[in-house]
């Protein structure tokens, strides 16, 4: 495997580095992923943000199942691409705005780090990448779910 081929992907897999946070890797993540959401979802509209999500999934698969490999870890911690994803899937329900993003934030973290079925069976169940990935997407639905739900009864 090529240096330049196996950076590319460690970088991708940590969303460049915001993974290496000293503690709640996950929780970094989601935050780097807010101002980049936040600029696609307002510059090109919500169907961006789920495009943005559909891309990243496939490099997560490829960049975690490098990582994994090179860490020799199943579910390592700084591979955070998978919560970028939840994230942008959670916004993706809503419209723009910070009580929005985040109510998606916090609910996103809470489904990401509970792993109500059949999240906690696809990180389980599945292989690599595709397990580590899978299981934000299916926190990433939860969250945006709820929190179109709770911000249609309040707002």
């Amino acid at each position: 495997m090529s240096n330049l081929r196996t950076n590319f992907a460690i970088v991708a897999a940590t969303f460049f580095g915001s993974g290496k946070f000293p503690f709640a890797s996950g929780t970094a993540g989601s935050i780097a992923a807010l101002p980049v959401i936040w600029l696609i979802h307002t510059s090109l509209g919500p169907s961006a943000v789920v495009a943005f999500a559909v891309i990243l999934f496939f490099i997560g698969i490829w960049a975690s199942n490098i990582y994994i490999e090179v860490s020799g870890d199943k579910d390592p911690g700084p591979v955070v691409i998978d919560e970028v994803v939840g994230q942008a899937i959670a916004i993706s329900f809503l419209p723009i705005g910070l009580v929005e993003y985040g109510v998606a934030f916090v609910l996103f973290r809470i489904f990401d780090i509970t792993k109500i079925w059949p999240a906690n069976w696809a990180e389980q169940r599945l292989p690599g990448g595709l397990g580590v990935m899978l299981d934000d997407v299916v926190a990433g639905l939860y969250a945006g779910v709820v929190s179109l739900i709770i911000l249609r009864v309040i707002l």
